[in-house]
């Protein structure tokens, strides 16, 4: 609180100084501005499985890419992943798994479960057409993921799989593993129906399952698996209810990871701006505090997809504090719009990767060709805009702005340096020029002028072509 009080008052000293203009600025800024919700607005996205590494919270989510020229479905075929220190702006590493990799030929890659574990990562998927769970490993947190299974790590022939209930019998996906401190894991997955919910030991290697899937007591199941635990109880949530709508996120309780499990709850509502569609959820800590991500369908509806059915595939993630209570229950979660504080404020005096923002809009970011590892925005035209929040203006003086881009368009454009909003005050404006292709990048830089030091939001804003004109790796501020 005394963070967030300090940086009121640094932009409220800073906007009394201004003329009219800016206090109106200003006043207009605290109406639009607050979005915790959603995290990313670059690509849709959904399924958020979190992990705290090295510092860092990782985001893995699946990847809606839903067109209307397909027609309506889950078409996922890869893996997104986002990362954050500050829990506002969010590094881009793009598709770190993508169906294709796997040997056993899954086609889909829905609703992914990463955890790490003897030095490497495990990332578990379903396969929404062939009714398997595949596991692709990494020795890094973004990929690349590869699966070198000769067939699904679980199946419809998976011991204790079958017999499925309901009306479309058993979904074998959403897989969420639990690893104990002694080194026993667990999966759990399945779908569909309350009679579905299924529990399976893995063997040491985490790629393999050992014995027969039990199913435990889940009332009110449907999909959306996921199991942590918290001074020694463990928690099966679930996305529940499904059939009654809106689903909820439920939970029920164990002193076992394989249960019994009783005292069902709830988590999360349905959460605002979802149309009552389904959920996903994961919960972990990071630095010390407990968060639930999950998704609704904002970004749709903020760019204008009047279509219900269309926003069904069109999802966005979402992050909030979740917070267990001394009886060992869990306090269900009100979804925020701007519930998180920043941990930490961007140094604007260092080179910041243009792929980390707390919005995109318009934009997307690609590996840069020459450089795969090496992620850049890109598809940045007329009206788009980048924003980076809370950047820490502390040195007075401050009077030049370089950025290394490429424009491989017949003309450029110019980029406008801004504080507080897309229409905010004009700091500096970058003039881009064709560099001659998009593999060609130089280093350009303008003056810009910053009346008082602060914490500001800092916005990059594409103006004067209607084509993409700039790729961006990386900006700095200088004297």
């Amino acid at each position: 609180l005394g963070d967030v009080y300090k940086r009121q008052v640094m932009k409220t000293t800073y906007f009394l100084k201004k003329s009219l203009f800016c206090l109106l600025l200003f006043a207009s800024f605290t109406s639009i501005s607050k979005a915790d919700y959603p995290l990313f607005w670059q690509r849709y996205t959904a399924d958020p499985w979190g992990i705290e590494y090295n510092g860092r919270l990782y985001l893995f989510c699946s990847h809606d890419t839903y067109n209307p020229q397909r027609g309506y479905g889950y078409f996922m075929n890869d893996i997104t992943c986002i990362s954050t220190d500050d829990l506002k702006n969010w590094t881009d590493h793009g598709e770190v798994f993508h169906a294709k990799d796997s040997r056993w030929g899954a086609q889909l890659t829905w609703a992914p479960c990463v955890v790490y574990h003897n030095n490497q990562f495990y990332l578990y998927y379903g396969d929404g057409n062939c009714g398997g769970i595949g596991v692709a490993t990494s020795n890094s947190p973004i990929g690349p993921y590869i699966d070198n299974r000769d067939t699904p790590m679980v199946d419809m022939n998976t011991p204790g799989v079958q017999p499925g209930s309901g009306q479309w019998g058993m979904w074998c996906f959403d897989p969420s593993v639990w690893i104990e401190d002694d080194g026993q894991a667990f999966l759990y997955f399945g779908g569909g129906d309350p009679g579905n919910s299924r529990i399976i030991k893995l063997k040491d290697n985490l790629t393999e399952v050992e014995g027969k899937a039990i199913h435990p007591n889940t009332p009110g199941f449907f999909e959306a698996s996921f199991v942590h635990k918290y001074k020694n109880k463990y928690y099966y949530s679930y996305a529940g209810h499904h059939f009654s709508f809106p689903a909820n996120i439920e939970y029920v309780m164990s002193e076992h990871p394989m249960g019994p499990f009783s005292q069902p709850g709830l988590i999360l509502p349905n959460p605002p701006i979802n149309d009552g569609f389904n959920n996903h959820h994961s919960i972990f800590p990071f630095k010390g505090e407990y968060y639930i991500a999950y998704h609704n369908r904002e970004v749709a509806y903020v760019k204008g997809e009047a279509d219900k059915r269309s926003r069904e595939y069109m999802r966005s993630v979402c992050l909030d504090h979740l917070i267990h209570n001394e009886d060992g229950t869990i306090r269900t979660v009100s979804a925020t719009r701007d519930g998180l504080p920043q941990l930490k404020y961007i140094n604007p005096y260092k080179r910041n990767e243009a792929e980390t923002m707390a919005k995109g809009w318009g934009i997307n970011t690609e590996a840069r060709k020459s450089a795969p590892d090496n992620r850049i925005v890109s598809s940045a035209n007329d009206g788009d805009y980048i924003k980076v929040q809370g950047v820490n203006f502390t040195k007075e003086g401050l009077s030049k702005f370089k950025a290394f881009i490429s424009c491989g368009a017949p003309k450029g454009g110019n980029i406008e340096i801004r504080l507080e909003s897309e229409n905010g005050l004009l700091i500096g404006t970058l003039n881009i020029v064709p560099t001659g292709d998009w593999e060609s990048w130089k280093t350009i830089t303008t003056d810009v002028s910053i009346p008082n030091t602060g914490i500001f939001d800092l916005y990059f804003v594409f103006k004067g072509n209607k084509e993409d004109f700039a790729h961006i790796d990386y900006w700095e501020f200088t004297h």
